[in-house]
């Protein structure tokens, strides 16, 4: 791994991290009893940086795997890189119950579909983990959309 990859790495992590710990301080700050484990803003969240922290690792083995000249495994290391951003930064939303969460859910479902999509192509059982979290990850964000009226689900101001 070339230190770029290593950096790369580093900050997903350290976002997921940074992001998990806001999210506990920004229930204690504004007082929310509604972060409980069975809550979809905590499942959501939870789901988010799980699925950044599989794409991170994903994103390794595809390109380990480019290393050893599988050129297919080209797109999905692209993907997984980009999904891990932005699964976590959806994550960060929901966590600090950003009035933006449910459109950033909404791309993070589309986002997670496409990489699933690709990562299915490679037939690799190294990428079970992504594709589950992946799948998780989809399922909590289409939920929290719902939950939250729509990806539209207030009016837009002229």
């Amino acid at each position: 791994m070339d230190r770029r990859q290593m950096l790369g790495s580093l900050g997903v992590a350290a976002a997921g991290i940074a992001a998990t710990g806001g999210v506990a301080h920004a229930q204690q700050e504004k007082g929310h009893d509604h972060h409980k484990k069975g809550d979809v803003h905590h499942k959501c969240a939870e789901a988010c940086f799980d699925s950044a922290q599989e794409c991170s690792e994903g994103f390794d083995h595809c390109l380990e795997q480019l290393a050893a000249g599988k050129k297919a495994y080209a797109k999905a290391a692209h993907l997984c890189r980009d999904c891990a951003d932005v699964c976590s930064t959806s994550g960060k939303l929901v966590g600090g119950m950003s009035p933006l969460m449910a459109h950033t859910c909404h791309a993070c479902a589309e986002c997670c579909d496409d990489c699933i999509a690709e990562c299915q192509k490679l037939g690799d059982p190294e990428m079970k983990g992504v594709i589950d979290a992946l799948r998780a990850c989809a399922a909590s964000c289409n939920e929290m959309v719902k939950a939250m009226g729509g990806p539209d689900h207030h009016e837009k101001k002229a």
